[in-house]
Formats: structure tokens, C-alpha cells, sequence
């Protein structure tokens, strides 16, 4: 499988809870809101039509308000909810297709999942909870032990594997909950709001480990927040949800460059673009000598470097490198246009 091969796919995914979803299912096809089903029939609709392609070893976040629909669509992906209508395919097999066997195994071998509010066992050690996936499928501790203490280890929680999860601050229960998704060799971990019960520095901390451990083991990562600023920091692929619909999904940067709806524009107008905006997204793409730089910048470098870099002269430009080869131009008159938000585009919608 290359690494361009969707992980998971999505296909005309609808949820709708009720007595009568199926009738429902045709008001919603029909055109009817979420507030309007509700009032007229008392159904809720869960989710709208989505459809999203996650890439094979990356972290694709989906992201949106409260009601969105965003922790109702993760549930789908290991058939904790049912849809309504729809399909979910996992290496292109339609998980909706499959027997209580083969889910069983999809949850134990295939998809780990981080939960915000920890869901460690009280009565078993850091160990034992960590070794949770083999433990499940008849492993006694003595034969995972090595394997857990690896992750635990790696995610910075060296020597407690006796302690007991009442004995660690949320941030370490946290990284128990991360080297537990490790431990059971799973390709996808699906992580549900799992940073947003940390407190802001420790959910910096957990953040980078995240994208250190993406760097090395390239897990295909569903994630889903509320946080505009952590979706930017760690998605690959962003997700935007509204009342249960995808107002707008790619790449985050190009999210952020054209917004294509009110409600996109509203969600990134205090962000900090200088910050959050890379060079390759403003970059002029080329591989012809550059004339008259003024230095090279990595193609991964924040606008915010570039322009402390500069001095704020926007006459300058600079050879902008990837692995040491040029792939473009950097011209400070683009960058600083960059930072001024634009209205909606019709670029990459997705309804």
C-alpha cells in the first residue's frame, strides 16, 4: 500500500437518532436542517452526507464546535454507533460488512483509541493497563511486560510501571493512555478530545509528543478537538464540521489561506497567522537559481522566523530549501499579504 492509498474512507455516512431514522434519512436527503428534523419529526441528525478520505500515516483531525457531530463520526470508525446509511472502509473492506469476529479483531489488532478522561482500570498497575490489548487476547503480564515497559518508556514514564493510575498526575495518566494505543501494534489510533482535560502546558507537552511519535512510527491518526490551534499544529488532513455536515476538509494551511464559508472564516480570524503559516504554503514554487537572495529558509519554517529573519524588510526574498534542494522563492511582499485574511474561496469545499 503506498502512502498515498486512503487508510479509512468514508462514503455517504449519515446518522440520524430516533424511532424512525430511515423516514427521517429521506427528509434529511430531501434537504431538511438539523433544527428543523428536530422540531418536525424529534429526530436528531448526527451526521450529514460526509465523506473523507484519511491518507495512510497521517494525522488527519477533525474538528468543530459542540453539537458538531465530530465525536459521533470517530465512534463510527470502530462501530461504537451504527449509521444510518453509509459506508466505512478500512484497507478498502467495508467495516459495516463485517461478522462479530472480525470486529472483535478490528478493535483489538487494528484501531486503539485515547480517550480524554483517561479510562484506566483503578485496580491495575500502569503496567497491566498498559498491556491491556495483549492482556484481552490471553497474554499473562510476564509476556508483555518488555513490550508495554518499551512505551512506557518512550512516552517518558520510566520506572511506573507498578503504580497504580490514582498515583499520577492527568498528564501521566494521559501518556498511559498514549503508550496503551502503542502497546497493542495497532495502524490507527483514533484519539477522542484527548488533550482538551490537560492542563494548557501539559497539553503542549502531550501535543508534541504526538507529532515526535508521528515523526517515527507514522500511525494513521484520527483526532479529534475543538481547538483551532492544536488542529493546525497537528493535522495533516483537517476536518470541519457543522451541525453534523463537512463545511470545508485539506490541507490545514490552504484552509487557512482560502476559507470558503462564513462560518471557516469566523473560526480562524484570531489566529495568528505569522505563527501558524509555513513558507511552502506562500512560497513561489520554483527550482530555477534564485537571484539576489537574501539567505535560505527551510520550507517548514514559520512566516513568524522569516520576518524576524528579515528585519520586517519586505524587499528582501529568499531561496527556500527542503532537505538541502531549493523548491522555491520566498518574496516578503507575499508573505506579508499572507497575513492578512482573505474572504471565502470556492477552492476545496466539501459539503
Amino acid at each position: 500500500m503506498t502512502d498515498t492509498t486512503p487508510k479509512i474512507s468514508i462514503r455517504g455516512l449519515y446518522k440520524i437518532f430516533g424511532n424512525d431514522p430511515e423516514t427521517a434519512l429521506q427528509r434529511v436527503k430531501d434537504g431538511i436542517g438539523k433544527a428543523e428534523l428536530l422540531s418536525e419529526t424529534n429526530h436528531v441528525l448526527g451526521l450529514n452526507d460526509i465523506n473523507v478520505d484519511m491518507p495512510t500515516g497521517k494525522t488527519t483531525v477533525i474538528m468543530g464546535l459542540s453539537g458538531s457531530g465530530k465525536s459521533t463520526l470517530i465512534r463510527h470508525l470502530n462501530r461504537l454507533i451504527e449509521p444510518t446509511a453509509g459506508e466505512i472502509l478500512v484497507d478498502g473492506d467495508n467495516i459495516l460488512d463485517y461478522s462479530a469476529r472480525q470486529l472483535r479483531d478490528l478493535r483489538q489488532h487494528r484501531m486503539s483509541m485515547v480517550f480524554q478522561k483517561f479510562a484506566l482500570l483503578p485496580h491495575r498497575t500502569v503496567l497491566e493497563n498498559t498491556g491491556l490489548a495483549p492482556s484481552i487476547s490471553g497474554q499473562r503480564p510476564k509476556a508483555y511486560a518488555a513490550e508495554a515497559t518499551k512505551w512506557l518508556d518512550r512516552v517518558g514514564l520510566e520506572g511506573q510501571g507498578n503504580q497504580y493510575p490514582a498515583q499520577l498526575s492527568g498528564g501521566m495518566q494521559q501518556r498511559v493512555g498514549i503508550a496503551r494505543a502503542l502497546t497493542s501494534n495497532s495502524d490507527i489510533m483514533l484519539m477522542d478530545e484527548a488533550f482538551s482535560a490537560l492542563d494548557p502546558l501539559i497539553r503542549t507537552d502531550m501535543q508534541n509528543l504526538l507529532i515526535e511519535l508521528q515523526n517515527e512510527l507514522q500511525k494513521t491518526v484520527v483526532f479529534i478537538t475543538h481547538d483551532l490551534d492544536e488542529a493546525l499544529k497537528l493535522a495533516d488532513h483537517l476536518v470541519i464540521l457543522k451541525d453534523g455536515f463537512i463545511v470545508q476538509q485539506g490541507e490545514p494551511q490552504q484552509i487557512l489561506l482560502h476559507p470558503n464559508d462564513p462560518y471557516i472564516e469566523d473560526f480562524v480570524a484570531d489566529i495568528n497567522r505569522a505563527r501558524v503559516l509555513r513558507v511552502r504554503s506562500v512560497m513561489e514554487k520554483t527550482t530555477a537559481p534564485a537571484e539576489g537572495v537574501s539567505g535560505e529558509v527551510d520550507h517548514d519554517d514559520t512566516l513568524e522566523n522569516v520576518i524576524e529573519a528579515s528585519g520586517g524588510d519586505t524587499n528582501k526574498h529568499y531561496k527556500v530549501t527542503r532537505d538541502g534542494e531549493q523548491v522555491g522563492v520566498l518574496h516578503m511582499r507575499d508573505l506579508v499579504r499572507a497575513l492578512v485574511p482573505r474572504g471565502p474561496s470556492a477552492e476545496t469545499a466539501s459539503h
